[in-house]
């Protein structure tokens, strides 16, 4: 699919298909494609649950608003922000340092430099580690709209879910933000789709505030 297509068709469909299923090799193919998105260091903070199960679904429903869509669309992803996954010691940090070595991109003399620059950027404050987990779980949740649109999947993404009770429900660490639930399956062609919403225009968008 044209990228034109993909961006201007994508939309946050509130009506699902109950009756047709998400493939497991989508479900795999577009998560994967998402996870091309790029992030501070390649830390990659972001992980997603998969919930498929009809009663998990319906418990994540009424967390979640009792929006209708949590329990018809054929999953739900709750998308993860890692606030510890710049931190010494974290097993993914290790892998991308190990990584980099492999690819040349860094040597094994740069260890306490790469460790002293994700400090200075995200560990002065809960509130630094918290905006580097959700900016770089952002970039890695567009993606899976966007992958899951080139797809033939439709998406909704949600704000509207009880923060601690998810993460009690579905037993989440507590160094983990819920930026969004993102349900995904199939728009209800049985339904009407609602017209696209406004968008600022560039001019509205470009600003400057020196002048």
């Amino acid at each position: 699919m044209e990228f034109a297509n993909v961006i201007n068709g994508r939309r946050a469909v509130n009506f699902f298909d109950p009756n047709k299923e998400v493939p497991e090799n989508l479900l795999k193919e577009f998560i994967e494609a998402a996870a091309k998105a790029p992030s501070s260091f390649n830390l990659q903070p972001w992980s997603v649950i998969v919930v498929k199960d009809q009663e998990e679904k319906a418990r994540l429903r009424k967390l979640a608003w009792d929006q209708p869509k949590v329990s018809e669309a054929p999953l739900v992803l709750i998308v993860l922000a890692d606030r510890k996954a710049w931190e010494e010691g974290h097993p993914f940090v290790e892998r991308n340092f190990a990584e980099m070595i492999k690819a040349g991109t860094m040597t094994t003399g740069q260890r306490d430099w790469f460790k002293n620059a994700r400090t200075s950027l995200y560990g002065y404050s809960d509130e630094a580690a918290l905006a580097f987990a959700c900016k770089n779980t952002g970039f890695f949740a567009m993606g899976l709209m966007l992958a899951a649109k080139s797809l033939g999947l439709d998406t909704h993404p949600m704000d509207g879910f009880d923060q601690n009770g998810v993460r009690k429900a579905f037993h989440i660490p507590e160094h983990y933000w819920i930026p969004l639930l993102l349900a995904v399956g199939y728009f209800d062609k049985n339904k009407t789709l609602a017209p696209p919403k406004w968008r600022k225009s560039y001019d509205e968008i470009v600003v400057r505030f020196d002048k």
